[in-house]
């Protein structure tokens, strides 16, 4: 078929046309579009302890103020959770309020042949709460043990009134359930009667509500309720929850708040923890209700 009125150079000129057409416009230099994007410093991820999480924010958001373009993204769950995120590699760091078991440590080993390696930054003291109405102000630790294996069952068995007792816990993941059971239960199981919560600001809000009951956690999270003394024998002498008995070791129930990593961190990962470390970082720790590592 003939095209009389087309002129031989007209085909290859529309070629030329189409082809400069399909070129991407060159912006304008002063075009806000074509500039790069801030640079960044990169993520890291902090996921575990219920216990610690409040307190990790704290510091997140403290940190990323100070590190224009850093990223801390802090999640909770429990300390069974960020131990498990570690292990399989979903987290930088895992917040852990008790130290790694011998088949987590293997395990994750396992996956990090140069880890794993734990850091101590906070101090915590576990604190048992009652209604602040509740006459009890102290009991012992073998009156816990038996309160919690379900062997005392009314407030009149620990010398309190005659009313059942209603025992709330946290969840298997916890790290604070875990140290419950070691250091107060001597790895004996909880009663069934104990009511599970999901985290400590739960278990406050329950006894602030419950006149009879009776929970346990972080002493930061001590409002609304009565805080328990502690004898560690019948005859003792009951000692509060003070930064000073907690520091001292007088108080039975102390322990170390930590961050599990796969390896010695590097980075934006190494100066967040420098950061944590710091007399600023650590200032953050006493004004969260925590107290200092040594």
């Amino acid at each position: 078929m003939r095209w009389p009125h087309c002129r031989p150079l007209l085909l290859p000129l529309v070629l030329l046309a189409l082809l400069g057409g399909c070129r991407r416009p060159t912006s304008a230099p002063d075009e806000k579009a074509s500039a790069p994007a801030p640079g960044s410093l990169g993520t890291v991820t902090v996921k575990g302890s219920d216990t610690l999480v409040v307190l990790g924010q704290r510091w997140a958001e403290q940190f990323m103020k100070d590190h224009p373009g850093a990223r801390i993204q802090v999640t909770g769950g429990g300390s069974g959770t960020g131990i498990a995120a570690l292990i399989n590699g979903t987290t930088d760091i895992a917040m852990s309020s008790r130290p790694l078991q011998d088949a987590e440590r293997q395990q994750a080993r396992r996956r990090w042949p140069r880890g794993p390696v734990e850091l101590a930054v906070a101090r915590d003291g576990i604190t048992f709460y009652v209604h602040e109405s509740n006459p009890v102000d102290s009991l012992s630790l073998a009156q816990l043990q038996a309160i919690y294996l379900g062997d005392a069952r009314n407030w009149k068995d620990v010398g309190g009134a005659d009313a059942p007792i209603i025992v709330y816990s946290r969840e298997s993941s916890s790290g604070t359930y875990v140290f419950v059971k070691d250091a107060v239960l001597k790895g004996q199981d909880f009663t069934e009667r104990a009511q599970t919560l999901p985290g400590t600001a739960a278990v406050v809000n329950a006894v602030s509500l419950e006149p009879h009951g009776i929970g346990y956690g972080g002493v930061a999270y001590a409002r609304g309720v009565k805080e328990l003394k502690v004898r560690v024998g019948e005859q003792d002498e009951a000692v509060p929850p003070t930064p000073a008995t907690l520091q001292s070791g007088a108080y039975p129930l102390s322990r170390e708040l930590y961050f599990e990593l796969p390896r010695e961190p590097t980075g934006l990962t190494r100066t967040f923890i420098d950061y944590v470390l710091s007399p600023e970082g650590q200032g953050l720790v006493t004004d969260a209700g925590f107290f200092p590592v040594k």
